[in-house]
């Protein structure tokens, strides 16, 4: 077993600061792209941090060959193990893994959670649930699939994030403007400026309650789950609204998704990792939405040390790097937790109301304004332009919600 660095590929400042609770001084490196750690102002955070020895900057995005061709710069670098902050590091980080010899998911089945339109064919093939998907390239083939396809559809990308260029069709009266709104796909500070290819997918849109479930696996066996219940902002757009952890349903639902998760992690040939799984229950049929080889964002790994108890970082950390985690993981969480974030109409902001009163309130943990007086809200597109944030605990997942939301009401944001 190896005792050298973590290495932590896509820099993330909300990982950072857990790290900094748990990971000794200067026992982890940042690996990602030179434009993605500009963009983020990466230096003087880490530069602040204890635990970070190092960091390389290296283009890995949508790049197949990069892990080896890292390997080979770095051979010495004797990693104990590799972890992907965001998604477009989950086949470098799983490839890496392979080339070092620690413990990892596999590239191949990185590659499959990796792309949308390969997972629906390979989750299908084992039997889970999944609505009619089929790639597309213009308007005319989308026409096509909603003609096959009575009622609603989503156009969205095989291989993109945070719901950036996806959009419900109602009908395909507006579709020639809805596909070039789709394709209109600006990442901001997530993504280098070089351009990256895109592949777009039309599916059946399945409506239900929308769930995720955030698991650790060994060997494929899962060691510790949690089901998030999940809420979107109404409209065209199916960006979230909200997340409660842990999910406020009956015992045999929430078995159920982890049973889906480990089953779906078996068709694509996952080892040890942690996946950030979606899907909705329509019915009584759970579908698959897509599924991510590395931890959520959104602040669901906080919501998670809030209401478990327990924080699943540290004990996914220790899994990686094969060690026995210092703790057993909960079966039962003793509380609730909650976000629930602020959407607006667009406009440049003049001043944020209540924000005092709203952090003041019981139950809430933290009042955050995404958007600062003097800057602008931007049309509702993708997650990152939601304009605000609460996050709550409660006795129960129905109080901490209640919480976050009345949080959010207190706010009053006037424009100029």
């Amino acid at each position: 077993m190896s005792t050298g660095p973590v290495v932590v590929v896509g820099f993330v400042v909300a990982l950072l600061k857990t790290m900094e609770t748990f990971q000794p001084a200067d026992s982890v490196i940042f690996v990602d792209e030179p434009d993605v750690f500009r963009k983020k102002g990466a230096a003087p955070k880490i530069a602040d941090a204890r635990c970070v020895a190092d960091t390389i900057e290296f283009e890995y995005f949508n790049l197949p060959a990069a892990a080896d061709e890292f390997f080979h710069r770095y051979r010495d670098l004797n990693p104990s193990a590799i972890i992907p902050a965001v998604d477009y590091a989950v086949p470098f980080a799983a490839r890496l893994a392979e080339r070092y010899g620690v413990t990892g998911a596999t590239y191949g089945a990185a590659a499959l959670l990796r792309d949308k339109e390969l997972l629906r064919l390979v989750a299908r093939a084992a039997g889970i649930a999944n609505p009619a998907s089929v790639p597309v390239a213009g308007p005319d083939e989308v026409r096509a699939f909603m003609a096959a396809h009575p009622g609603p559809a989503i156009l969205k990308p095989a291989n993109r994030q945070a719901a950036i260029g996806t959009r419900i069709l109602a009908d395909d009266t507006e579709l020639d403007a809805a596909w070039a709104d789709c394709l209109d796909q600006d990442e901001g500070i997530a993504t280098p400026d070089r351009a990256m290819p895109l592949r777009m997918l039309v599916e059946e849109y399945v409506k239900g309650e929308e769930f995720s479930v955030e698991m650790v696996l060994r060997g494929g066996e899962a060691l510790c789950a949690n089901v998030t219940g999940k809420a979107l902002i109404p409209g065209p757009k199916p960006v979230e609204n909200g997340h409660v952890v842990p999910a406020d349903v009956p015992a045999a639902l929430t078995a159920a998704l982890n049973a889906e998760t480990v089953r779906l992690m078996d068709a694509v040939g996952f080892d040890t990792g942690f996946v950030h799984c979606e899907w909705i229950v329509r019915d009584g049929t759970i579908y698959l939405v897509e599924c991510a080889g590395r931890m959520p964002g959104d602040m669901i790994m906080d919501l998670i040390r809030e209401a478990w108890s327990f924080n699943m970082v540290e004990y996914y950390f220790e899994v990686m790097r094969g060690e026995t985690p210092s703790r057993t993981a909960p079966t039962e969480a003793p509380a609730g937790a909650a976000i629930w974030f602020l959407h607006t109409e667009p406009g440049e902001v003049l001043s944020v109301d209540g924000l005092d009163e709203a952090r003041e309130r019981p139950g809430v943990l933290q009042v955050d304004m995404l958007v600062q007086p003097g800057g602008r809200v931007n049309e509702l597109r993708s997650s990152w332009d939601r304009a605000g944030l609460a996050v709550a605990r409660g006795e129960s997942p129905a109080a901490a919600l209640a919480a976050a939301r009345e949080a959010i009401d207190t706010l009053t944001v006037k424009f100029a």
